[in-house]
């Protein structure tokens, strides 16, 4: 085998490596995302429903949520 196809195959060798760890970091970035929407998920739902305005201009004649 001469050199440029030992070349040739290291290189062809080298990239298959590097796409096997990227899609490796790609899926243990997607599984961290996941995770942390999860928990903010969860902050979110923790938040105490705020009270009725009983005084005042703003709030009192109209209850909406977003």
């Amino acid at each position: 085998m001469d050199s440029l196809s030992a070349s040739i195959i290291n290189t062809a060798v080298g990239l298959s490596q590097a796409q096997a760890q990227q899609a490796i970091q790609t899926q243990v970035l997607k599984t961290a995302l996941n995770m942390q929407a999860a928990a903010a998920a969860a902050l979110v739902q923790a938040l105490p429903t705020p009270g009725l305005a009983s005084s005042g201009s703003v709030g009192t004649l109209l209850n909406v949520y977003a």
